[in-house]
C-alpha cells in the first residue's frame, strides 16, 4: 500500500499552535520518529508528511505543520503553507495545548473553532486537548466537562491507549468523507472491453508506463474489464483483429490521429478525460475549454501542472498546448506556467487557467483550484478536454 500513489490517499493534516504536541502525536500515528519535537515553540518549519496504511481504513497521508500563531515575516510563511495544507486535506486534527483551554475564555476557545470549521467546511474535524499530565485532577474535570467535545490525552503517558482511540475516531471521521468515484464509473462496465492507445516519443519514460496508463490499467482489472494496449501505429491493425471493443483511451496527445482511425460506432475518451471526471468538475472543465475561442491578444493564461518534470519539445503543457492555442486562435495569447500545489495569489491577471490531468492530486487538491477558479470568475479547464477542444474531436469525445 506504500505505492499508493498520493492522489489516492486520504490527507490527515495537524494543526494547532506551536508547542500543541502535534510533532509528538505525528510521530506516534507514524510509529516512528519522522518529526523533530522539541520543546522549544516553533520546531517545525514546513509541512512534513509520511505515506501511511492505516490498518482498519487503508491508505492515508499524514501531515504535521507548523503552529498557526507563528511570528514574523518567516512566520507567516509557515503559517501560509500550514493553511494550503488544510485546503487540501480531508481531516483536520485540531491539537490544543491544554493549558489554553484553562487559560483563555472559553467563548474564546469556541469562537475559534466555529471560524475554522466555517473557513474548511467541508472538511472532518477531530479536537484534542493535549497535556492533561500538566494539570491536577480537579481542574482536568472541569475543562472535560466544558469541551465534551474534545479528546483528552497526555503523549506522556506509557499506556497507548489514547492512541488507540484516536485511530479509531480517524476511521470513523474518514469514513465520513466523500468517496471519489471510480476513474471508469459510467464509461465501461464488467466484462466490456478497453483498448489503451499508447504513443511511445521522446517523453516517453523508458521501460515503464506513466502514472495515468497504469491507474486506468489498474482500474479495468479491479472491475473486470478485459483491457488491450497498443502504440497509435499499430491502432489500426489492432481494431481490425479485436471487433468488440466498448472503449478506446487515448493519450491527448494523439487525440486528433487515433479519432480518425476509430470507427464512430466506438466511444472514444483520453486518460487526461478520465481523471478530469474523478478528480475535478467535468462540466466546468467543458464550459472551461470553450472559453478558448473567446480569449483576446494580450489575454495571459495560466498553465497548472501539480508535479514538476524536464521539458522536451513535445511536452503537452509548456509546448504543444500553447502552439496549439495560438494557432485555433491567432491571437497573441501569453502563457504563464506553475508547478505543484500553489496557484498566484493574483489570479485577476489570467484570463482562464488550463490544469494538467492531476494523477498525483487528490480530488480536494483539484477541487481549490476549481473553487479558486469560481471565485476570481476565471474559466477553467484540463488538458484532456482543451486537446479535444483544439484537435477537433470536441464533439466526438465522451466525458
Amino acid at each position: 500500500m506504500n505505492n499508493t500513489p498520493i492522489g489516492n490517499r486520504k490527507s490527515i493534516v495537524l494543526v494547532g499552535n506551536r508547542n500543541a504536541g502535534k510533532s509528538t502525536i505525528f510521530n506516534k500515528l507514524l510509529g516512528f520518529d519522522r518529526s523533530i519535537v522539541s520543546s522549544v515553540a516553533g520546531t517545525t518549519t514546513d509541512p512534513v508528511w509520511k505515506a501511511s496504511e492505516m490498518i482498519g481504513y487503508g491508505a492515508v497521508r499524514i501531515v504535521d505543520t507548523a503552529g498557526l500563531d507563528d511570528i514574523g515575516k518567516l512566520g507567516s510563511q509557515r503559517v501560509a503553507k500550514s493553511e494550503e495544507e488544510m485546503r487540501d486535506s480531508d481531516l483536520l486534527v485540531y491539537i490544543f495545548n491544554i493549558e489554553d483551554l484553562v487559560n483563555i475564555e472559553e467563548e474564546i476557545i469556541r469562537k475559534k473553532i466555529i471560524d475554522i470549521k466555517n473557513k474548511y467546511k467541508d472538511k472532518e474535524f477531530i479536537f484534542i486537548a493535549n497535556k492533561i499530565d500538566l494539570l491536577d485532577e480537579k481542574i482536568l474535570y472541569d475543562i472535560k466537562l466544558r469541551y465534551k467535545d474534545f479528546i483528552f490525552i497526555s503523549t506522556k503517558s506509557k499506556e497507548n491507549a489514547w492512541l488507540e482511540n484516536l485511530n479509531n475516531k480517524i476511521i470513523e471521521k474518514l469514513k465520513n468523507t466523500e468517496e471519489e468515484k471510480s476513474l471508469l464509473e459510467g464509461m465501461l462496465s464488467y466484462g466490456d472491453t478497453a483498448l489503451l492507445v499508447v504513443p511511445i516519443d521522446s517523453e516517453t519514460p523508458k521501460g515503464r508506463l506513466i502514472l495515468p496508463q497504469v491507474q486506468i490499467i489498474r482500474a479495468c482489472l479491479d472491475e473486470g474489464i478485459k483491457v488491450i494496449v497498443c502504440r497509435d501505429s499499430e491502432l489500426e491493425e489492432t481494431l481490425k483483429e479485436n471487433k468488440n471493443i466498448d472503449l478506446v483511451i487515448t493519450d491527448s496527445k494523439v487525440f486528433d490521429k487515433v479519432a480518425d482511425i476509430v470507427p464512430e460506432s466506438i466511444s472514444l475518451t483520453s486518460f487526461s478525460i478520465l481523471f478530469a471526471r474523478e478528480k475535478g468538475d467535468i462540466e466546468e472543465f467543458l464550459k472551461g475549454a470553450r472559453h478558448l475561442e473567446r480569449l483576446k491578444d494580450g489575454d495571459k493564461v495560466l498553465i497548472a501542472e501539480s508535479c514538476t518534470h524536464t521539458v522536451s519539445h513535445e511536452d503537452i503543457g509548456q509546448v504543444l498546448i500553447p502552439n496549439l492555442i495560438r494557432k485555433k486562435t491567432g491571437k497573441k495569447i501569453e502563457f504563464e506556467f506553475v508547478y505543484g500545489k500553489s496557484l498566484p495569489d493574483d489570479l485577476e491577471r489570467f484570463s482562464m487557467i488550463i490544469q494538467c490531468g492531476g494523477c498525483m492530486m487528490t480530488r480536494n487538491n483539484m477541487m481549490n483550484r476549481v473553487y479558486a477558479a469560481r471565485e476570481h470568475n476565471l474559466a477553467i479547464t484540463n488538458y484532456g478536454v482543451t486537446l479535444a477542444y483544439l484537435k477537433g474531436v470536441f464533439d466526438r469525445a465522451v466525458y
